[in-house]
């Protein structure tokens, strides 16, 4: 029995040593830690293809009946001529609706009588040529708007990728540049990529409101003019590369 024991204690020592001879030769420097990290930026400027423009009227009334079917009234003018100049109503839609008292005393509501009622409907029209944007203002403000709150304009979706692509082959020039500039330093060879991370936004450009005053009282306003500027889009990559 004695004789067992040590022999097998003589065989659980070297499976031990075997274990331990794979884990060293495990732990051993690899040629994936031979990298180089580096990172790129790109962007390319493009124009928008596609507007949307936030639309509201308002009408006042004592009887708030009265003011909501005035509302209603010049807000049906404003659809029918809009569908007439050649926007779809699938391309429209109503983004707010709200009814609220005009107080005597609008600095104490509380203890004040009402004056009038406030009715607001607002309607977002989506244009994917952004060339008639003034023309649309226009002609809504002509049958009843008295209120344009946004403009904006951005990249649908075919024209963002395009340009997303552009950037990130921007992005990806400049890491490799980078990296070949370092493997050059290092006298080694970059011999393939480990990873790649990509990140990529962009941000329209928006007009946040529009000055009614002069559009609602002139007899016949001249074309409004709508510049919708450029939309950048950027694109961010970090490549590990592999060298010899």
């Amino acid at each position: 029995m004695r004789k067992m024991r040590v022999f097998g204690a003589a065989i659980l020592l070297l499976m031990l040593a075997m274990v331990g001879c794979v884990a060293a030769a495990n732990t051993s420097p690899s040629s994936s830690d031979q990298v180089i990290h580096a990172s790129g930026s790109g962007s390319v400027t493009g124009t928008p293809d596609q507007v949307q423009i936030t639309f509201a009227v308002e009408t006042e009334d004592a009887d708030v009946v009265a003011a909501q079917t005035e509302n209603a009234a010049q807000m049906n003018t404003v659809v029918n001529a809009l569908v007439a100049t050649g926007v779809p109503n699938d391309q429209m839609k109503t983004t707010g609706y709200s009814i609220s008292p005009v107080y005597q005393d609008p600095t104490n509501p509380l203890g004040s009588k009402v004056k009038t009622y406030q009715v607001t409907n607002s309607l977002q029209v989506t244009l994917h040529d952004v060339n008639q944007t003034g023309t649309i203002i226009d002609t809504a403000v002509a049958q009843g708007v008295n209120e344009v709150s946004s403009i904006q304009f951005s990249l649908s979706d075919e024209q963002a990728q395009a340009l997303r692509t552009q950037a990130l082959t921007k992005a990806v020039q400049a890491a490799r540049a980078d990296a070949d500039a370092v493997a050059a330093a290092l006298g080694v060879t970059i011999t393939g990529t480990e990873t790649a991370d990509i990140t990529q936004g962009y941000i329209p450009v928006v007009y946040n409101s529009y000055d009614m005053t002069s559009a609602a009282t002139a007899a016949m306003p001249a074309p409004t003019p709508i510049q919708p500027g450029d939309v950048t889009v950027t694109a961010q990559v970090s490549i590990t590369y592999a060298f010899a």
